[in-house]
């Protein structure tokens, strides 16, 4: 018996499903992809990518002050935030089970970083508690929906084993949280590369993190200082096992509020101002909540902000999530080969790793902005960006895991090694991660509206670039409602379909 038939054999009945369910999206993202704005505006492209090029070739490391201060601050915010995250997470976790927690949670981490960061803008300025909580929020339920979930799978035959009368603290103490420690620490120790990559991307709104200064330098055409900022991240992401020990995270953090620049005045008034007026919808401030000529004004208000704002930003943010979610799996199948030793040697796994550290690492939103500059503002940079970033991702993933796939000696190489014996192996572990980064390309495609795109986040930004808070509260819960449906309807499929992301690795 043929691999890609074990294959089709383990995904059992459900094969055909996951045949259909591949197909309905690839035609869904082909439908979309006739009403996305994917064009090319810039004058001379190739000229801009050309001193983009010479750039990266002549990195300028001389700037060290530079680099050292975007470097500082990004890891100063994203270890706070994610500090504060993790402990915020781990108590929420323990009352996870209950439905207003859980809720809660799915609206916080429904919230993209830069929208939180944009919404704590109005109420506490560039304050560094801005960043912090920018960050902080969203991991936490990120953090408790994960930590919860790892408690409840961590293994009972400890607790059968416990004699009666035991406490509920000693319990979990001593029994529960043992079990579960390696895969929370883990896991901890991967939201902080994720926290910053979001800490970076804050820098785009003003925060001192390598966002401003990426910004300043491509405004200003410095691509070589751009490029030795970027080689820096990238070293920093790749080699953060070398420098994040347990044993250095206390002293770390004792230091890391200190490195935190900006405004530290906080105004209560502001504060006020914010959550009694600012964001209260223009037909209720100060009005009559008896007349019904209010309502009627608050339902007039309601109508304009979904016919004119809401629904074009909804479309057009769902026509760019479902394009680059299929344009990531497309990648996502091309670049796992890369690092997998059933295709690669040890020299050509290396150029893999490397090229997927480097795009995995660099943020979404980061890529976005350089293709902009190259091709201006279309879909066509999001689209590629999204593709891009999230399937390295995914590819790193899918690799590591097809070293795990027992071949015999007789096997088949090339293309017919990948058709027929390892792909059909990973397919099932394939679409379980490309339905769990469905909803976090759904979050990244919004928020890409800040820098020019016609998604819910232009609308938002434009809404707060005009004073109009209420109306950007309006759309970013709309957002935040939009991710929550997207996320449920991945569970959903995933759960119809009864995808892992483990392995099979059986031996024929």
């Amino acid at each position: 018996m043929s691999l890609a038939t074990e294959g089709r054999r383990d995904l059992g009945p459900r094969y055909s499903q996951t045949v259909i369910i591949s197909f309905v999206f690839v035609a869904v993202a082909a439908v979309s992809l006739l009403f996305a704005d994917v064009s090319i505006t810039t004058l001379d492209p190739w000229s801009e990518l050309e001193r983009m090029l010479w750039g990266v070739l002549t990195p300028d490391f001389l700037a060290l002050e530079t680099i050292g201060t975007a470097m500082l601050q990004t890891i100063a915010f994203a270890l706070v935030g994610v500090a504060l995250a993790a402990v915020a997470g781990f108590v929420l976790a323990q009352f996870f089970h209950i439905g207003l927690v859980r809720r809660a949670c799915a609206i916080a981490r429904a919230i993209h970083e830069l929208f939180w960061a944009l919404i704590f803008l109005q109420m506490l300025g560039l304050s560094p508690l801005t960043g912090v909580l920018a960050i902080a929020i969203p991991y936490a339920g990120i953090c408790a929906k994960v930590y919860a979930e790892t408690l409840e799978e961590a293994p009972s035959a400890a607790l059968k084993a416990l004699p009666g009368g035991v406490s509920t603290i000693a319990t979990f103490f001593y029994v529960r949280l043992p079990d579960a420690w390696v895969h929370i620490k883990n896991y901890t120790f991967y939201r902080f590369e994720c926290g910053l990559r979001s800490s970076a991307v804050l820098g785009f709104v003003g925060l001192p993190t390598l966002g401003y200064y990426l910004e300043t330098d491509f405004s200003e055409g410095n691509y070589s200082e751009a490029a030795a900022l970027l080689i820096i991240f990238y070293v920093m992401i790749a080699t953060l096992r070398l420098w994040v020990k347990p044993k250095l995270l206390g002293i770390y953090l004792v230091i890391a509020p200190f490195l935190l620049s900006g405004s530290s005045e906080i105004r209560l008034d502001n504060i006020r101002r914010f959550l009694t007026e600012d964001i209260v919808p223009a037909p209720l401030r100060n009005a009559d909540l008896l007349d019904a000529q209010t309502w009627a004004s608050v339902g007039d208000w309601l109508a304009m902000l979904l016919t004119d704002q809401a629904l074009p930003g909804i479309v057009a943010t769902v026509v760019l999530t479902q394009v680059a979610l299929v344009g990531t799996a497309f990648l996502t199948l091309a670049f796992f080969p890369l690092i997998s030793e059933k295709f690669f040697g040890r020299i050509g796994r290396t150029f893999g790793h490397v090229f997927l550290v480097v795009t995995r690492s660099t943020p979404e939103f980061i890529l976005v902005y350089i293709f902009l500059q190259l091709w201006g503002p279309s879909m066509l940079p999001a689209i590629v960006a999204l593709a891009l970033h999230n399937g390295a991702i995914i590819g790193h993933l899918l690799g590591r895991y097809s070293d795990e796939i027992y071949l015999r000696p007789d096997s088949s190489f090339g293309i017919n090694r990948y058709a027929y014996e390892i792909l059909p192996r990973l397919y099932g572990q394939f679409l379980a991660f490309l339905f769990y980064r469905w909803e976090v390309i759904m979050r990244e495609t919004a928020i890409l509206g800040v820098l020019g795109i016609a998604t819910l986040g232009f609308y938002i930004d434009s809404a707060i670039a005009d004073i109009r808070l209420d109306r950007a509260m309006f759309l970013i819960l709309i957002t935040a409602l939009l991710n929550i449906g997207i996320d449920s309807l991945s569970r959903a499929i995933r759960g119809r379909l009864r995808l892992s992301t483990r392995v099979t690795s059986c031996r024929n």
